[in-house]
């Protein structure tokens, strides 16, 4: 009984880590680096445990937006939503890298109303004149969430990395589908346009359900913004950084996250 009582403990423990760990999202390619006069790549979207293993749920791809070199939009292809997965196609015709990002922003809030407790969901430019009147005790929080990947046809070029100004981003110092195994990679994180220092990045490698540790390596960001990251084997990677800052009085406060794919090659 003992001996039970031991074996359960000690596998409650085990999987402990796993079950506290939030679910993490994804955009993964079938391929990065192509070549031709023209080329299809497949995109697999969902949220795991374990990324790029699709056991959790579908990501939504109402928010798709998929950048040409001549940063014209291009429309996704074969789009299909299932229980676990979401795919799509992209053809690329034009020589140079494309982005493809899901990308998703708005305002959460609480208030109270005549003694209620009350939620609200908006945009940013909506809020604070979409709350009723009398409101109180407002408290808000502006979410923006960036989930891409980069895929290049013949020569790399870098018209899809000027930034937005919105929520966080990556700008790369080195062209992410010019990544080497055992060689080191630098990019900076801009948070709304300016360089996002003191900030977490987590990478995981895809594969983990076929070995037993999770190779993760994290690091953080310096005062301009700027991580580097050096690739112990081949394969793709899930990159991943978030930003929280509470809001103050009317001041809006913010969740940014960042989640990119990153290929590696031998």
């Amino acid at each position: 009984m003992k001996k039970t009582i031991a074996l359960l403990t000690l596998a409650a423990a085990l999987a402990a880590p796993m079950a506290a760990q939030a679910h993490r999202a994804w955009l993964a390619p079938t391929s990065t680096v192509l070549s031709g006069n023209d080329a299809w790549v497949g995109f697999d979207g969902g949220s795991s445990n374990q990324v790029f293993s699709a056991d959790h749920a579908a990501m939504r791809l109402d928010n798709v937006a998929i950048t040409a070199p001549d940063g014209s939009a291009v429309q996704p292809e074969h789009v299909m939503q299932g229980q676990y997965r979401s795919t799509f196609d992209v053809h690329l015709t034009q020589n140079g890298t494309y982005k493809i990002a899901n990308v998703s922003s708005g305002v959460n809030a609480s208030y109270k109303l005549n003694g209620e407790q009350k939620r609200w969901r908006g945009t940013a430019a909506e809020f604070p004149s979409g709350l009723p009147a009398g409101a109180t005790d407002v408290q808000a929080t502006r979410n923006a969430s960036r989930i891409e990947t980069f895929v290049t046809l013949n020569n790399a070029t870098n018209s899809v990395f000027a930034p937005t100004g919105h929520g966080l981003e990556l700008v790369p110092v080195t062209h992410p589908n010019d990544l080497a195994e055992g060689e080191a990679a630098t990019f900076k994180l801009l948070k709304d346009g300016q360089p996002a220092s003191g900030v977490e990045v987590t990478v995981a490698r895809g594969g983990q359900r076929y070995r037993n540790a999770p190779e993760e390596i994290t690091t953080t960001t310096g005062a301009d913004g700027a991580f580097s990251i050096t690739w112990p084997v081949a394969g793709l990677y899930w990159l991943n950084a978030s930003v929280r800052t509470p809001g103050v009085g009317q001041e809006l406060g913010t969740n940014a996250s960042y989640v990119a794919a990153l290929e590696v090659l031998p």
